[in-house]
This record gives C-alpha cells, structure tokens and sequence, in this order.
C-alpha cells in the first residue's frame, strides 16, 4: 500500500483499495468503499485479536480484502485478491461457479443466499433479487454493516481452512420486517485454495442461511411498501 496515503485513505484490514495499483479501478460507486464505520463495529465487537503477522491475521485480511473486490469493483480484472484464470466460489457443497456464473446469479449477498426450499418458505427468495435489490436489502438491515472476523484457522496455505463470525445490529428494515435493534450473527466454515502468492484460486463456504434470516424475520411484519423508503439510506458502503 502507498505509504505517502493519509491515515483517513487507508484501510488497515483491506489492500487494494487505494494507491496507484487502484487509480484506473472501475468502483460500483463511483470511488473507493469506506469502511471505517464497518471497522468501529469490528473493533468493538470481535471476540479475537491476533498478533500482527501471524497467520490467522493474513487470513482474517485476505478475507476482507477478497469481500471487498467481490461487493465493489466492476471489472474482473480488477480483482487483485484472486487468480482470475479457472477460479470458482461454491457455497454448501452447490456447483461451483466462476465469477460470471456467480454475477449472473445477482452476485455479492444474492450469490451466498442461494437456496433449494420451496418459495413459500424462503424469509429471503434470491430468485426474485438482482444484485442492486439484494445489496440494499441487507446494507439497510444492517446501517453499522455486517463485520467478519476469522475467529480459528485450521489449516494453512495452500489449503487454508478457517471458521468466521459475520454479525451487525438489525437497526434498519428487512424484506417487510421491523428492525429489533438485535445482534444478528452467522457463523461458518471456509475453505481457499491459494497460490505460492497467497492469490485465491478457489473457494468453498459452509454455514446455515437459516441462522442469519433467523434473526432478520422475527421482526413485526410492515405494512406492505412502508420500508420501501428507507431503502435508499446512505449506508451502501458499510459491508462486512
């Protein structure tokens, strides 16, 4: 990372935000994610420091950085965290999917949210969300965003294998539902293939969609349309 950066344009958890690598990033917003609300509820809330450099603190930051590209840069070839060439993401043993495969699914949450149950159960239906809908659905949920945190990692690279806490505080509305003001948390399995250059070749999540819907739908029901106007609040960039 440029070194010449002022404190306020780095991101200590995330690379490839800022920096001459980044000044021809095509940005879904416009301009580089800001993180530093996301970053507060991170600090305030994790259950794990690590030691710098140690190896749960890479993996916790290749993470981070890896959610930021898949949720903010346009281009593929922006990614800067992957090996573009033959990379896939899968989630709970399902195909797995290139980078095409997965944006045209609605990307970024709407990809993870993927389900088999019939209609009349899903809390959320990814079938009816593109990657706008879904984005702010959640970002709205969860105005302070939705933090990470690797809480063990198992097994090193190339394999590296490690369990994540994801949580934010259900402040905003969700698919029709009244904010209850609780945590909300999801916790998971992960797996990345990497390269000798720590570069992602492939990935494989494991958690239950059920426990994060869970706490986003016991909410009193609104009335239909109500939320629809908080749903252009101004907190699109506070992800995990």
């Amino acid at each position: 990372m440029d070194s010449s950066l002022t404190d306020q344009q780095q991101d200590k958890y995330r690379s490839y935000l800022h920096g001459e690598g980044e000044k021809n990033t095509n940005w879904k917003l416009g301009a580089p994610p800001n993180y530093d609300t996301v970053n507060k509820l991170f600090e305030e809330g994790r259950t794990k420091i690590w030691p710098p450099a140690s190896l749960e603190e890479k993996v916790q930051n290749l993470v981070k950085t890896w959610e930021m590209e898949m949720f903010n840069k346009i281009s593929f070839p922006d990614y800067k965290s992957v090996k573009l060439q033959n990379f896939t993401v899968s989630v709970n043993g399902r195909k797995p999917l290139s980078l095409e495969e997965s944006r045209k699914l609605g990307g970024g949450y709407n990809s993870f949210m993927q389900t088999t149950l019939p209609e009349n159960l899903r809390g959320y239906n990814p079938a009816q969300e593109t990657e706008h809908s879904s984005h702010l659905a959640f970002t709205t949920a969860f105005p302070r965003g939705f933090a990470l945190e690797v809480i063990q990692v198992y097994s090193g690279p190339p394999s590296i294998v490690y369990k994540f806490r994801h949580w934010g505080y259900m402040e905003g509305p969700f698919k029709g539902h009244t904010p209850t003001g609780e945590l909300v948390q999801l916790y998971g399995i992960s797996i990345f293939e990497v390269d000798d250059e720590m570069k992602i070749l492939k990935v494989e999540f494991f958690f239950d969609r059920g426990e994060l819907l869970g706490g986003l739908i016991k909410g009193e029901k609104l009335a239909s349309g109500t939320d629809q106007a908080a749903l252009s609040c101004p907190f699109l960039r506070n992800t995990g």
